[in-house]
């Protein structure tokens, strides 16, 4: 092996390196907003009817004008899309938590990439939680 394929090598490693050393840092900061976001996104409903609690995310959307694209009681979610000038699509999951409460979370994306702004979710979640109270009395 010649100097230049030895410099070659070296200039290589130390790229390898320092790659992996930056994406190990990405992914450990974007661990860190991955669960600022999952808790923007999810909220705790002290109730166990799934099927009511579907039925209200649904008129929920649909107030907010989203045209809800499929439900599934089964798997516990709702999909929507929002047309106002912009292609908004929101995912609602329901699921148990514990015995008492059900969990629900929504994911809203804008063009393909998960919306971090957390206005939508606190809007939807202000707006479930009347629903859900209206709905329980």
């Amino acid at each position: 092996m010649n100097y230049i394929q030895k410099c070659l090598l070296l200039f290589l490693i130390s790229i390898l390196v320092t790659g992996c050393s930056n994406s190990k840092r990405k992914l450990l900061a974007s661990n860190q907003s991955q669960v600022e976001l999952r808790n923007i996104q999810t909220r705790a409903f002290d109730t166990t009817n799934k099927n009511k609690t579907l039925r209200t995310v649904i008129a929920t959307l649909q107030d907010l004008g989203f045209v809800v694209d499929r439900a599934d009681e089964v798997l516990g979610t709702v999909s929507g899309t929002k047309l106002d000038g912009y292609r908004l699509r929101i995912t609602v999951s329901v699921r148990p938590r514990g015995d008492t409460q059900l969990l629900i979370r929504a994911n809203a994306q804008y063009n393909l990439s998960t919306f971090e702004e957390p206005i939508i979710y606190q809007d939807f979640f202000t707006s479930l939680s009347k629903a859900m109270f209206l709905s329980a009395h």
